[in-house]
């Protein structure tokens, strides 16, 4: 038996490891499931290379729980270690890192994958065991090893008598680590880091149900046996080729990765590029919710087929973190801080790869199926928009699919939109002027009000529309976006041609000052308006440009709260060529003036939800008595 110290000059490393590592010790699982998958694919390479004479056959990893003696065991049938093997690689290369590590990466410890990369993998054990064991036998002929440490740099290491080859990691689990011997948890931590590694996985027996026999009767119980309960899918579908996939095979994957989304999804994009790295993944396009919640089921990040993390901030560009689905990458260097890794440059390739490939996916649907495509517009728009405010390139590439739809259920890419409005909806000053709706319902008089005139009207409603018509303005040339209930149609859209008032100056300022008596001016500009006699004589508007800001600054428009801060503001517009508002002007009484004045305003506020609550009451109290 040799006895001797770990090579390392920290007088004890365990307790820093287990300090600077707390948060993420359930890690120390993954961490010796992933060294046993190594092994094993390493010994299926030697095969493979004729470099070792052993039969491969049909290895797997278990892991076994023994509650009773307090042992957690990881048992591999991979290449196993010689003695010698285990005092280089356990005893001096797991710690040829260790004091760097602690010097310069405290402060990033927490990402939980630094223990590997330093070599630590094995000794993140010492996180949850007071004591752990390694029994190994090397796929040459070299006897077997025994190794034994107690959490302190002393080890032993002596002959074993094990006679098949792999290694078996036995864990003493620590008091305050309990927990890590009841099935339940085992169960989860395998199902979170493992679920897809490469190599089969163990984890106790499951009783499966076999058929019948023909001559059974019918009262007769099925036969069942003790199978093992292999908790993984060593063979995912992302790291199969597109051609070999069904679109059945995307969805099963889909149910597998999150058993507990009931909806199918949308789309699905197949990663996969080797050059200038590696990267292979399947993202889903979900149904998504229109107030951009945040989606509890979210991109899993894989490193060679184990599980990392579900935070891809800075791997995956902003606006496709709302996506779901899978990345693996064996180039990603997850060791180190999030801020070094967004300022790698490897990432930021594969980021730009990941915004191009679904910019081009987008596209190829559109084209093959555009009928399909909008049918499932208002389910991936949120997406798309964002990614045209937030990736340029995006932007550039989003105008051959991006849609535009209208009111009335058409839908235009931004080309066609300019070639059908551009006749109609060019104003004096030679601006093309887009009219939009964010509300069928709440605008619909505004809407029939374009129409008549033969606008079309877009329907645009998703909670980043604001920003987006912003950066098309900027975008664009000679156009504007304008919501229908922001002016009264012909200022809209001004003409050359302007309808002359019926009422003369000393009428019009009449008029003006009466109004301004009755209506409360902290709510409305009163704004007097020559239109057609059959418009609306009473209009309420607000004007888009404090709009549109107050709506940016809401939904995160940065620099802009002295738009939220200030109170609405909306625009009063009375058309002077109005039936109603010449009888109003000609009425002899003033409390009958104010009257109809108070009902056609309460009316236009009405028609855009603005009456409510004791206003609202009174109302009806008051037409109810008109109408006597």
């Amino acid at each position: 038996m040799t006895k001797g110290n770990i090579n390392v000059s920290v007088e004890n490393i365990f307790p820093l490891i287990k300090k600077f590592l707390y948060s993420d010790h359930e890690i120390f699982l993954r961490e010796l499931i992933s060294n046993a998958t190594d092994a094993t694919l390493k010994l299926k390479h030697l095969t493979n290379i004729g470099e070792s004479k052993v039969e491969y056959g049909h290895p797997q990893v278990e892991v076994k729980i023994d509650k009773d003696n307090k042992k957690l065991h990881i048992i591999d049938q991979g290449l196993g270690m010689t003695a010698e093997e285990v005092e280089k690689y356990i005893n001096q290369v797991a710690f040829s890192g260790a004091e760097e590590f602690l010097d310069k990466y405290k402060d990033s410890a927490k990402d939980s994958g630094i223990i590997g990369h330093f070599g630590l993998g094995f000794y993140s054990a010492f996180m949850v065991a007071d004591k752990v064991e390694i029994i190994t036998k090397s796929h040459t002929d070299a006897p077997a090893a025994h190794w034994t440490c107690d959490g302190s740099p002393q080890y032993t290491l002596e002959e074993a008598d094990k006679t098949d080859r792999g290694t078996e990691i036995i864990l003493h689990i620590a008091e305050d680590s309990t927990e890590f011997l009841e099935e339940n948890r085992i169960s989860a931590l395998l199902s979170k880091y493992n679920k897809f590694m490469p190599v089969p996985i163990k984890f106790g027996t499951k009783t499966e149900t076999l058929p019948k026999p023909e001559d059974a009767k019918e009262d007769d119980p099925a036969p069942t046996k003790e199978v093992d309960n292999i908790i993984n899918n060593p063979n995912p579908a992302w790291t199969k080729q597109p051609a070999d996939l069904e679109a059945e095979d995307y969805k099963n994957f889909y149910r597998e990765l999150y058993p507990m989304q009931f909806e199918e999804p949308l789309f699905n994009i197949h990663l996969n590029v080797d050059y200038p790295f590696n990267l292979t993944g399947i993202l889903y396009f979900p149904k998504l919710a229109a107030d951009m919640q945040v989606q509890k089921d979210k991109i899993q990040l894989y490193q060679n087929q184990v599980f990392v993390t579900d935070n891809v901030e800075g791997i995956v560009p902003d606006f496709l973190t709302m996506l779901r689905g899978v990345i693996d990458s064996p180039d990603i260097p997850l060791n180190v801080s999030r801020s070094y890794l967004q300022a790698d440059g490897a990432v930021k390739k594969i980021s730009s790869y990941i915004t191009r490939k679904v910019a081009d996916k987008m596209k190829s649907l559109f084209n093959n199926n555009r009928e399909e495509f909008e049918v499932k517009w208002n389910d991936i728009k949120i997406v798309i928009e964002y990614g045209m405010l937030s990736e340029e390139k995006f932007f550039e590439k989003a105008d051959a699919f991006a849609l535009y739809p209208t009111v009335d259920g058409k839908f235009y890419t931004f080309e066609e939109l300019t070639n059908a409005i551009k006749a109609k909806q060019t104003d004096k000053d030679d601006k093309m002027v887009i009219l939009y709706a964010s509300n069928k319902d709440e605008q619909h008089a505004y809407i029939e009000a374009a129409k008549a005139k033969d606008y079309e009207v877009l329907l645009l409603d998703s909670p980043i529309i604001s920003h987006l018509m912003q950066k098309l303005e900027t975008s664009k040339e000679n156009i504007s976006f304008a919501r229908v209930d922001a002016d009264h149609i012909d200022n809209l859209i001004k003409k050359d041609d302007t309808t002359i008032s019926k009422l003369s100056e000393d009428e019009q300022k009449s008029l003006d000052e009466l109004l301004k008596e009755v209506v409360p001016s902290e709510k409305f500009s009163v704004q007097l308006e020559a239109m057609d006699s059959s418009a609306t004589p009473f209009m309420i508007t607000q004007p888009e440009f404090m709009r549109r800001m107050k709506e940016m600054q809401q939904t995160g428009g940065g620099g802009m709260n002295m738009f939220g801060n200030m109170p609405e503001m909306y625009n009063l517009v009375v058309n002077t060529n109005s039936d109603l508002v010449g009888e109003i002007l000609n009425t002899k009484t003033k409390k009958k003036q104010e009257r109809l004045i108070n009902q056609s305003l309460d009316l236009a506020r009405l028609s855009q939800g603005l009456l409510k609550g004791e206003e609202l009451t009174n109302f009806i109290k008051r037409s109810y008595e008109m109408i006597k």
